[in-house]
This record gives C-alpha cells, structure tokens and sequence, in this order.
C-alpha cells in the first residue's frame, strides 16, 4: 500500500518540530520571508530539527533571483526547495514560464541533492476552466520533482478576483482550488502531485478520495485561530492537524480497499 504524505506548513519555531512529527506529520515545510531577512537562525533550527526527527524538510523563499536562491540553499540546507509563484498571472503567456524553467535546471545541476517542488495554481471552482493549469505543469514538468496545487484568486479571464495574501505567490488562501482540475493533473502528471488549498479536518478525506493525489498538504486551515476566529500565520493547531491526519489516513485506507479496475 502507497502511504500518503502529510505535509504541513507554515512552521517556522524548532519548539513546534518535535509535536508535529510524533502526530503522524511526514514533510514540514518552512518560508523564508523576503530578501532582506534571508538568513535567519531561527529558522535555520527549525529547518535542522525536522531533518533531525527524521521528517523531510521543505522551503520556500519568497523572492526568485537567482543568486539569492541559491545562497539560501547553501545556509538552510533543505531536503526540497519549494517555489510557489504565480507564474504567468493574468498574462496566459506560456514563454513567462522561460526563466522558471531555466532557474530550475541550473538549481538542478548546483544542488541535484535538493529536491525541487513547484507549485501549479489553480484557480477556484468556476475559474479554473479558462486557466491553462495542465499546459502550465507540461513546462515545468521536466525540471521539477513533485507538484503542489494551490489556489489562485482569478476569475478565469486573467483578472483577480481579490489580492494574493502574498503578492505574486499562490498559497495561504484558505479556499479550495477547483477539484476537477486538481484530479485530471494529479491523473496525468508523470510526477507526484500533493494537494493543496484549503485543505481542513473538514474536507481531507472527500479531498484524497475524489483527487487521490500522492499527499495533501495544509497550511491555513490548521493553523490556530485568534478571538475573532481569523487563521494565526505561523501557529498550528495540533488538534486540528492531529484530525487531518487522522482523515488523510482513513481516505487512504478506504482508496486501497477499492478495486484496483475502480481506482
């Protein structure tokens, strides 16, 4: 039986390491936050105490010149270096996709050690159609190792529907991204896709059992929550991701149990 992977991110304390690991968490991921603030200690523990519980370590800088890039791989030493830009936004141009494609070959070639994971927006239930998401993952398909879905806030004509939570980055919005879309990726991409958008307790089994990506990730529907109920960056809940994982694992067991000729 394939096991899933259980992804979690925004961690960014050492402390909060060793309890995501004992529930069940398999890769845990981190975000450098800009380029000014690049090297960061802190973080740098957090990033050595995952690997240091045996779980995989995942980073994403937001920022992408290159040097930088690769001086951040030098200092944190992650076993995945996770990129999520937007790409080619409103524009639908696929040659926007010509230097992401040649910064990941040339990180190929200085780091092959470091796995690359490239995140493919998606936009949101009744979007999605008008965006070339698989065209999208054909480029980048060669020079990445794993996909992550994420959600794009577009209304499917190359217009936002609402501002990035980071701009020029997918991710950390809360919502699911279209389904449907994240299902024919996951059923025709030659490389691992993980699920991503908005994926809670709530909805982590219907996700796997419609999608039935190679892992599921999440990030702002397991965070803590403050008095008026809104996601705290960089605080997770364990009870919620002790759930999540709980339905990761019950989809999984319920999807091997089928038929292979239904799978």
């Amino acid at each position: 039986m394939t096991r899933l992977i259980i992804q979690i991110y925004e961690v960014q304390d050492p402390e909060e390491v060793e309890r995501l690991v004992e529930l069940g968490v398999d890769h845990i991921g981190s975000v450098v936050l800009g380029a000014e603030t690049w090297k960061d200690a802190l973080l740098k523990d957090t990033v050595q105490n995952v690997q240091r519980a045996g779980a995989v370590s995942s980073l994403i800088p937001l920022y992408n010149e290159p040097d930088l890039i690769f001086k951040t791989i030098d200092y944190y030493r992650p076993d995945i270096l996770h990129f999520c830009d937007d790409l080619i936004g409103g524009m639908r141009d696929l040659h926007a996709l010509d230097p992401f494609v040649s910064l990941q070959e040339t990180l190929r070639q200085r780091f092959p050690e470091v796995r690359i994971m490239r995140s493919i927006p998606i936009p949101v239930p009744g979007a999605a159609l008008a965006y070339p998401t698989l065209e999208v993952a054909r480029v980048l398909e060669p020079v990445s190792d794993l996909f992550l879905t994420d959600t794009l806030m577009d209304n499917g004509d190359g217009e936002s529907i609402d501002e990035q939570p980071v701009a020029g980055f997918v991710g950390i919005t809360g919502l699911p991204c279209d389904w449907h879309v994240a299902a024919e990726l996951t059923a025709c991409s030659r490389i691992p896709v993980i699920l991503a958008g908005g994926i809670s307790p709530d909805n982590a089994y219907e996700a796997v059992m419609k999608i039935q990506p190679a892992g599921v990730d999440s990030c702002t529907q397991t965070n803590a929550v403050d008095r008026s109920g809104a996601p705290i960056r960089f605080r997770k809940d364990p009870d919620k991701v002790r759930r999540m994982i709980a339905e990761v694992r019950r989809a999984e067991q319920d999807i091997f149990r089928i038929p292979k000729e239904k799978v």
